[in-house]
Order: C-alpha cells, then structure tokens, then sequence
C-alpha cells in the first residue's frame, strides 16, 4: 500500500472501547442534517428560478454550486481532520455552516444566492469530519457496520432533504426551507458541543503539504481510485434523475404541486435501508458482489425511467431503485477505503467524496440542459450510460486484478 509512511496514531489508543449507541445516533443526525443541506434545491430549482428570475435552461445550476461547493470543502477542509483536534474542526464547520444557511434564507438577489449556497456546500462537508472519526472510534470487526449506521442517517437526511424541502415550499416558501435547515443545525450543534469526544491526531504535516498529498493518493491508491471512479458515475446518473424527474412532474400531463412532488421523493428514502445491509455484506467479504448488483439497479433504474415521461409508477420504481443501488455502492466503497491506512482517514475520505461529488455536480449541471434541448429520453440514456460504463470499467479493473493475483 502506497500511502502507509505515517505511523499509526498512538493518540488513539483510548478510542479503541468502540462507540455506543448515543454517539452513533448523535453522528448519523448530524451527519443526516449537513448533507441534506445540498438537496433542499433540487426539487425547488423551478420555483427559486421564478423568484429570482434565473433562466430555466440555468436552474440545475443551483444545485451545481452547493455540490461543487462540497467538492471545495471536501479537499480544503476534511483533510484537517488528520492534523487539528476533531471536535473543534467539526464544531467550527457547523458554525459555519448555520451562519451561511441564514445567509441563504436572508439574503437577497442571484448574487448572495450562488455565494450563500456555494458557502452552504464548503461548510457541509462537516459530515464527512464525522463519518472518519466514527470509523476511528469503531473496532475494525465492527467499522462496517458502524459506518453503515452512520451512513443511514447521512443518506436519510439526502432523501428526506427532497420531500422535505418540497412539503415545507407550500407553506414558507424556498427561503424558509434553508431557515429550517439553519435550525436543525443550530440545535445539534449545541448538543454536539456536550457530545462529541476529543480526538487528536498526531499527523505533523503542514497545510500545503497535508492538501498536496490528496492528488498523490488517488494516483498511488488503486483501492481509492478505483472505488471514486465508481461512485462518480454512479453519483451523477443519481443527481441528473432527481434533478431532471420533479421538473417534469411540475409540467403537463403530471401537473404536480409542490407537495405533490414531495410526496413522490419520499421513494427514494427506501434507499437508507441499503446502507446497515451493505455495511455488514462488506464486513462479511461480499463487496465484490455486492458491488456488481449496485451499479446493475443504477442501470436499471433508468430502463424503467424510460417509460415514465408520461406515465407515473414505472418513474416511482426507478426512483426507488436507483436510491438502492446508489447509497449501497457508497457505503461499500467506505468500507473499502477506509481499510488502507487508519492514521489518514479523513484525506482518503476527502479523495473519494471529492471524486465522485464532481460526478454529481456535472449530472446536475447536464440535467436541465439535456431536459430542455433533447427531452426525456436524452435524460435516460446519459443517466443510464453513467453506471453501464462504471460497471464496464469495474469489470476491467477488477478482472486484472484478479489475474494478477491467480
């Protein structure tokens, strides 16, 4: 393994009781709550566009800036999770985080819109502060499991974030779902701040040094690289479905309502229960396989898309099915990365999401584009070709691999 020079960290040694019930709940809430923050928008592009007078063929962009916001924070901010004390870094972030979402909520006009949500992103990234170190905290033969827990609450909290932010619309407006949001995390910050353990790292590195080592290690990580390229595919066939499937239930023959629409988003949160049950398939030596029927119910999903432009249940499955396959690769692929080198958790947690949260800010950004210019069907065919090249890659990967082992 390429990255294992630094030593293992002996400040650890008193995490190693595990971590109990209270903590793992308080994590997957917080970590549910930060990452909900980046979805609010999608089922409300139409509506924010109205009021703030942004072109339909710009209104994926939204959500666009709060992904590549994430991707910013994601490598300028989580990798100090292997250097600076954990609690303060996390507490800081969501600090942060409440201030920019009251920006949002405040704010007037298109400018303070992008930045405020481009700010939301940044500080977002506090979640995945959390999921390294409850790795840190969890015995190896349980990490999958506890990462999966975790990971049920930050994948709840992205398929909620939808019907959520569509239901509260009706009845305070766009503004008034980031004010909500803005509360939320007021609320487990102030728990957090009684919660949340000390953890310092005994990493030595600089700044500059510490975010150099990123690109190093998505070249040097075949494990990490692999697994990124992977979900980056599979995370922007996701954000061009949900970016692109509530405009259309917005539009004729559908006719939708905003809670109408909320109601229909509600099918992706089936999606969280891939996560416990993915977590405990890799800890019993499945990923391999478990890996191949994610990225098969991603395709899938948008064979049954196909025939829901006009037509109301084979959209809903593809809903559900894609929200399967999706939350179940990234969990499989945490608990992949996660086994390389535990002294840098958090940079190589920082790669993976910063890998394939680039792929979710370009499946929005293609999302109203495609819709607009070449409808529907171009929708099904760049959303379902992500995850069919992710698996055509997968199998030339990992065949090699396996050769080269026999």
């Amino acid at each position: 393994m390429a990255a294992t020079s630094e030593s293992a960290v002996p400040a650890e040694t008193h995490e190693r009781g595990g971590i109990g019930t209270l903590l793992t709940t308080l994590f997957a809430f917080a970590c549910g709550a930060l990452a909900a923050n980046l979805y609010y928008a999608q089922p409300l592009v139409a509506l924010i566009g109205t009021d703030t007078g942004l072109s339909v063929s710009l209104e994926s962009f939204i959500v666009t800036a709060a992904q590549a916001g994430y991707a910013i924070g994601l490598v300028c901010l989580v990798p100090l999770g292997d250097i600076l004390e954990n609690r303060k870094l996390i507490l800081g972030t969501m600090g942060l985080n409440l201030l920019s979402l009251a920006g949002l909520a405040l704010l007037p006009g298109l400018g303070s819109l992008f930045a405020m949500t481009l700010v939301v992103g940044v500080t977002s990234v506090a979640a995945q502060m959390i999921v390294p170190l409850a790795a840190n905290l969890a015995p190896a033969n349980q990490r999958g499991a506890v990462v999966g827990n975790v990971m049920t609450g930050l994948l709840g909290g992205i398929l909620l974030a939808r019907p959520i932010a569509s239901f509260l619309a009706d009845y305070v407006g766009w503004r008034g779902v980031f004010g909500v949001s803005g509360l939320a995390i007021g609320i487990i910050l102030v728990i957090g701040f009684f919660f949340i353990p000390h953890r310092q790292p005994s990493g030595g590195k600089g700044y500059g040094e510490l975010i150099g080592s990123l690109g190093r290690l998505f070249l040097t990580e075949p494990v990490l690289r692999r697994r990124g390229l992977y979900h980056a595919a599979m995370f922007a066939a996701f954000s061009v479905f949900w970016t692109a499937a509530p405009i259309i239930l917005l539009r004729e023959p559908f006719g939708f309502s905003s809670t109408e629409v909320a109601l229909f988003t509600l099918a992706g949160v089936l999606g969280v229960f891939a996560a416990p049950v993915a977590g405990r398939l890799a800890d019993r030596g499945h990923t391999r396989t478990g890996t191949i029927v994610a990225i098969a119910l991603a395709i899938f999903a948008f064979v049954l898309a196909w025939f829901g432009e006009t037509t109301f249940w084979p959209l809903l499955l593809a809903g559900i099915v894609i929200d399967l396959g999706v939350q179940a690769n990234l969990v499989l692929g945490q608990r992949e990365i996660y086994q390389l080198d535990e002294s840098i958790r958090n940079r190589l947690n920082a790669v993976y999401m910063t890998t394939f949260f680039l792929g979710g800010a370009l499946g929005s950004a293609l999302a109203s584009p495609l819709l607009e210019n070449f409808g529907w069907t171009a929708i099904c065919l760049v959303g379902g070709g992500m995850p069919a090249a992710a698996l055509a890659y997968f199998a030339l990967v990992e065949g090699r691999a396996s050769s080269e082992e026999g």
